[in-house]
């Protein structure tokens, strides 16, 4: 039996320094994702001080997410080509430019531009680009690897909210944004040069030339483009449906008359039970594979799915929200160890980057148009149908991926 560290040229595979590295990357993600988190933090605060409806304080969001989404296929190309930290440097620069001067914005819009332009395309840098970053320096533990990195995403989630709530109540949200500020510049910068070390080229190129390889691989019977477009339509499908209780269950809950309080508990127990999902997805990506992972979580959330249609009681809403975190936080970070599992290691950045975009786009379409559905019919059950809908259509993507997989085994020359 081989190991990726017995074969030559290959010492830095799963060593010592990959995981240095992986506790570093994940450092990296929970400061370098702040932006995804404090403009929902402090919307409510921006809108009461411009005057503004919540419509019009849900733009910056919007924003933010179109410029992470783009950001993820641009810098991704970028760390393909130079590494990731000059990358790295200019999203600390970046995010500091972007809080400092979305703490002077005068109205929505010049915020709504920062938070896009700076903040949304700058956080970016710290998901997807860096994970295909790191995933080049593992070979037998990639999953998990990938999964822990992905995890700094939703930490930051943890954590930000309860660092920027505090200082909003004694400081205002001005002075909350320009902390995150001072903290991406002296955090990211520093930490980014540890980083600096790259992989040789040749242990790149082992992931495009298998045959080099005495371990198991895969190839399919798709080509990379067609490979490619499908991963991107599975991005969007399983994003789709997963954005129907992301973006909602605060506004469910409230219409059922459990309050906004619990709405947002449960949206910190999908994040919490997101987090547990993609370790364990790592660990079973490790095993079974990346398109397995995939089918494996895209099921469990179209079950969850199912579950919120007539289980709408408050004890119920609070267990299908955990079992639907626990559901699709590793579905995401799967898609990455597809890409290196079946096309280009030295294109994995841009590669990755697109399908991470896709996702996004996701998201975004699938928070519309379940607003759309509930605007047209009073309710969510016809939401969590169409979310049924598209969750099924990524099931059928990772299906016919799976069907089409061959493995094969090199003999050692």
């Amino acid at each position: 039996m081989f190991s990726s560290q017995s074969l030559p040229g290959t010492p830095y595979l799963d060593s010592g320094y990959s995981w240095v590295r992986l506790c570093v990357s994940v450092l990296i993600s929970l400061v370098g994702s702040a932006g995804m988190w404090a403009v929902v933090v402090v919307l409510p605060a921006v809108q009461e001080e411009f005057g503004i409806d919540r419509s019009e304080a849900s733009i910056p969001y919007t924003t933010t997410m179109i410029g992470f989404a783009l950001g993820n296929f641009v810098f991704g190309r970028l760390v393909d080509r130079f590494g990731i930290v000059l990358p790295m440097i200019v999203s600390a620069l970046m995010l500091g430019a972007g809080f400092a001067l979305g703490s002077l914005s005068g109205n929505v819009w010049i915020f709504a531009a920062v938070q896009g332009i700076l903040i949304g395309s700058g956080s970016a840098v710290t998901f997807g680009p860096l994970i295909a970053d790191l995933s080049h320096w593992f070979e037998r533990n990639r999953g998990i690897a990938v999964a822990a990195a992905a995890s700094g995403n939703y930490l930051a989630g943890t954590f930000w909210p309860l660092v920027l709530k505090e200082v909003m109540a004694s400081d205002g949200w001005r002075d909350a944004y320009m902390l995150v500020a001072v903290v991406s510049v002296c955090v990211m910068i520093p930490v980014a040069f540890l980083l600096k070390k790259r992989i040789p080229a040749h242990v790149v190129d082992i992931s495009s030339a298998p045959d080099a390889l005495p371990v198991t691989k895969r190839r399919i019977d798709i080509s990379p483009r067609a490979l490619q477009i499908l991963l991107c339509i599975a991005g969007i499908s399983c994003c789709v449906a997963m954005s129907m209780p992301q973006v909602h269950i605060v506004a469910y809950c409230a219409d059922l008359g459990f309050g906004v309080s619990a709405g947002a508990e449960m949206l910190s127990i999908m994040l919490a039970g997101g987090i547990v999902s993609r370790l364990l997805s790592g660990f079973l990506a490790d095993r079974i594979g990346g398109v397995r992972t995939v089918l494996l979580g895209s099921f469990l959330q179209c079950l969850a799915l199912f579950l919120y249609i007539p289980f709408n009681g408050l004890a119920s809403l609070y267990i299908v929200s955990l079992v639907f975190g626990l559901s699709q936080g590793g579905i995401v970070p799967s898609y990455a160890i597809i890409v290196r599992e079946y096309l280009p290691a030295k294109e994995a950045g841009e590669r990755v980057g697109l399908v991470i975009m896709m996702t996004v786009v996701g998201m975004a379409l699938g928070g519309w148009i379940s607003g759309l559905i509930y605007d047209l019919t009073g309710s969510y059950q016809a939401a969590f149908i169409n979310g049924i809908a598209w969750n099924m259509l990524n099931m059928g993507i990772m299906a016919l991926l799976l069907w089409r997989t061959g493995e094969r085994r090199t003999a050692n020359a």
